[in-house]
């Protein structure tokens, strides 16, 4: 731990000073809300990832954060051992989602993706029939270790699939991966 802040201004300031790997942030503060910290974040080019820990499963409060650049989303209700799990994923760029969260935000990236909101370029970039396969699963929330057991591959096979995946396509992180797979129509099983 590099720092603690009162509230969401503080949490920015801290951020510029110390530049963490990952910020674990709520969303109620005061002064800034957490989407607002994650926006000032993104516009100051930090790679700072967030992990929202907020009491809220509210559906707007989750979008909003996912799209305001929030890597995870847990509840304040998530026992220390997911905690801790999901800090470590998503310093390393993965998502992390209180069970049950993670579906309804690929269910709004479904919708938009569905409408004319596209928002990558055609045609798709030439993907093995493998690196496909696992851009589905990763868009079904699914962690590395989970599609490893699911497709009886190594866990750093699937590493190394989204990593070649991600150069492709041009992509920076996990969370850019899934709203392409979305827009693409991939996040159905």
């Amino acid at each position: 731990m590099v720092g603690t802040a009162a509230d969401g201004t503080g949490a920015v300031r801290r951020c510029l000073a110390t530049r963490p790997d990952v910020l674990v942030l709520d969303l109620k503060m005061p002064g800034l809300t957490g989407q607002e910290v994650c926006t000032r974040l993104a516009d100051e080019g930090l790679p700072t990832r967030v992990l929202i820990l907020t009491a809220s499963g509210e559906e707007q409060d989750v979008l909003d954060a996912m799209t305001a650049g929030a890597t995870g989303y847990l509840l304040k209700s998530t026992g220390r051992a997911d905690f801790l799990a999901a800090v470590a994923a998503t310093a390393e760029g993965r998502t992390s989602f209180t069970p049950g969260l993670a579906g309804l935000v690929l269910g709004e990236y479904r919708r938009l993706a569905s409408g004319a909101d596209a928002r990558v370029d055609d045609p798709v970039p030439e993907l093995t029939a493998r690196e496909v396969e696992v851009l589905r699963l990763v868009a079904t929330g699914l962690s590395s270790k989970d599609i490893a057991a699911e497709l009886t591959i190594s866990h750093r096979t699937v590493q190394n699939h989204v990593q070649n995946t991600l150069t492709k396509l041009q992509l920076h992180n996990r969370v850019q991966l899934v709203r392409f797979a979305l827009d693409k129509g991939l996040g159905d099983r």
